[in-house]
């Protein structure tokens, strides 16, 4: 339950940090890619039943 909860948080997360908006895409894809990140660690640890 907690670890969906969290999957959805970050997949939200994830596309919110895309740069869309002109003042953001000089930011290139840092945000998102530490978004990223974190949600394949967060898929990995329900795949092996960490959380």
């Amino acid at each position: 339950m907690l670890g969906t909860i969290l999957l959805i948080i970050l997949i939200l997360a994830l596309i919110g940090s895309l740069p869309v908006y002109p003042y953001s895409r000089r930011w290139g894809y840092r945000g998102s890619s530490l978004v990223g990140i974190l949600l394949l660690i967060l898929i990995l640890a329900l795949i092996f039943n960490w959380i």
